[in-house]
């Protein structure tokens, strides 16, 4: 006997009427993006890079923070603070930061004529330094 998944828009089970109006996931969760937020992150780089060209190492940290922030915040405008830039770059190209503590902040777009109302500034917290990353998990920052 074949198995026939119910459809849930034609179903009349009252088992499956639970599921019913309660529309998709990425809809529900959409008022919770609309809100400005600030997040301080841990991101291990080492285990991303590992396997990378020697010369593409610190470009391709940049890539990973931006996609991480990407996610994250759920915004695809993502910018990232010049003091952050450098702190990734400090060693060269073939030597990088093994983890990096960020703060992401999703902001709220001042251009009239953005694609996106909100964006994300990634940033770096530098009170973090050596083996201190121990325990630190994400936090929220009260601005």
């Amino acid at each position: 006997p074949l198995l026939v998944m119910p459809n849930r828009k034609t179903d009349k089970n009252p088992e499956n009427a639970s599921r019913r109006g309660k529309g998709t996931k990425r809809a529900q969760n959409r008022k919770h993006i609309e809100e400005t937020v600030t997040r301080d992150y841990t991101i291990h780089l080492h285990k991303q890079v590992h396997g990378t060209c020697f010369k593409r190492r610190s470009s391709q940290c940049i890539k990973i923070i931006r996609s991480f922030a990407q996610r994250a915040m759920k915004t695809q405008d993502v910018r990232i603070d010049t003091k952050l830039n450098k702190f990734i770059w400090a060693k060269g190209i073939k030597s990088y930061p093994t983890r990096v503590r960020v703060r992401l902040s999703r902001k709220r777009n001042e251009d009239e004529d953005a694609k996106e109302k909100l964006y994300t500034l990634i940033s770096h917290v530098s009170e973090v330094t050596g083996t201190e990353f121990r325990g630190l998990g994400t936090t929220v920052v009260d601005q």
